[in-house]
């Protein structure tokens, strides 16, 4: 993954949730594929999700649009429980491109509030927006399933 990566979409959402509860989601295969994929979010078929959840460990998230398989991996960067998760993101017909996710969980006096930035190449700059609202409908999906 390249040191500099220039393009940063970034979203912002509250929970009624303990931070504890909203980190652990992000690498529960039962709750991902409540939240991330699925035919409830997308006109998808969730084909397998699996996560190796360790720094240094992998996560492959298989769909299936439209009769083709897009499979969505990345590598634990970082993983602080419960404020901080990093992680790569690419789609394995895409490689070698890849962006960085960065989710940040502050506590608040009802729940916390998280943050996640997806960190782009150049070459995605046109697909900030598009980023930004995919993972602002997760977030709501996943505020729905807790």
């Amino acid at each position: 993954m390249p040191a500099s990566l220039p393009v940063h979409a970034t979203v912002t959402y509250k929970f009624s949730a303990t931070p504890e509860r909203i980190f652990d989601a992000w690498l529960d295969t039962g709750m991902i594929s409540k939240f991330m994929f699925g035919p409830q979010l997308r006109d998808e078929e969730i084909v397998s999700i699996k996560t190796d959840a360790h720094v240094g460990g992998s996560f492959s998230f298989v769909v299936r649009r439209q009769g083709v398989e897009f499979d969505h991996i990345g590598e634990y960067i970082e993983i602080s429980r419960p404020h901080r998760l990093v992680f790569s993101w690419a789609v394995r017909q895409n490689l070698p491109e890849s962006s960085r996710i960065v989710i940040e969980i502050a506590p608040l006096p009802t729940g916390c509030e998280l943050t996640l930035t997806q960190e782009m190449s150049s070459n995605w700059a046109g697909f900030k927006d598009q980023a930004k609202a995919a993972w602002t409908k997760m977030l709501h999906a996943l505020a729905d399933n807790l």
